[in-house]
């Protein structure tokens, strides 16, 4: 595909009275790691939702190429903050049950997780029952089962929350490779550190609104400060807002598709690990 991968033109969203999101305007470019940073009830999240598809803006167009990105949600892999994974299934089954709903036959999933599943250190894990998984061992398996039907652009709410050390460091390193083998991630943090040292392009978002857009060179020359933590103060020094983002109510489509994204369908809800 020649051009951004991703285009959000203009989008708002609101719930209720509360302006969410106000004229988002942004171009997603393949090859890089952009890192979207903001503070509770900054937008991010709901900005994650709409570039998943998981919601509809209230004006504005968000475009896969070109074409409407709810049409194509085959191509992108999203990692929810809580992972869903179903605790009486095997790491590969929760997998394989994800990839059959994308399509995806079992040999071309199991080739892709094994390929990954070497490089976080989980292929020993694969054929055990997720139920006393560490909290790392389920991002893990997470992002396995968002990368087993290839997409084209992965986006992760908050990936290295609640981590350790070693896996959240082993969570960065393969997002780095993503990067460097040609792949498109959208990184989700309020760790301006993390963003720092994983991110090629930084999206500071704060009540709503874009304030910043671009490398961290780049943030310090906008700012004329010495760092990042000092330009991001810069530029988000007026009050933050309380958090109103969940206060829509959700229609059958991204219920049914909130469902999907962290393992709660219904036919499966009583063994979700979040039951």
């Amino acid at each position: 595909m020649s051009g951004p991968l991703l285009t959000l033109d203009g989008v708002a969203k609101s719930f209720g009275e509360v302006d969410a999101l106000t004229r988002v305007d942004l171009e997603i470019n393949p090859g890089q790691v952009i890192g979207l940073v903001g503070g509770n009830g900054a937008g991010k999240t709901t900005l994650l939702r709409l570039m998943a598809g998981v919601m509809e803006p209230s004006s504005g167009t968000i475009l896969f190429g070109d074409k409407q990105v709810s049409t194509m949600r085959k191509k992108l892999g999203v990692v929810p903050e809580s992972t869903g994974l179903y605790s009486r299934l095997t790491a590969w089954e929760n997998i394989r049950y994800h990839s059959r709903m994308y399509g995806i036959s079992d040999d071309v999933a199991w080739d892709r997780v094994s390929h990954f599943a070497e490089r976080l250190d989980i292929t020993d894990s694969l054929s055990r029952h997720t139920k006393g998984f560490s909290r790392g061992m389920r991002q893990k398996t997470a992002l396995l089962r968002a990368l087993a039907h290839g997409p084209d652009i992965l986006l992760l709410d908050e990936p290295t929350a609640g981590l350790d050390v070693t896996s959240a460091r082993t969570v960065r390193t393969l997002v780095g490779q993503l990067r460097d083998e040609g792949g498109t991630v959208i990184y989700s943090t309020h760790h301006l550190a993390e963003a720092q040292q994983v991110c090629d392009r930084i999206i500071i978002v704060h009540n709503g609104t874009i304030r910043a857009d671009g490398s961290p060179s780049v943030l310090l020359e906008l700012t004329g400060e010495s760092s990042l933590e000092d330009a991001y103060v810069s530029l988000t020094s007026d009050k933050a807002r309380l958090r109103n983002e969940d206060n829509e109510k959700e229609g059958k489509i991204s219920k049914w598709w909130r469902r999907f994204l962290t393992g709660r369908t219904p036919e499966l809800r009583e063994v979700s690990e979040d039951e």
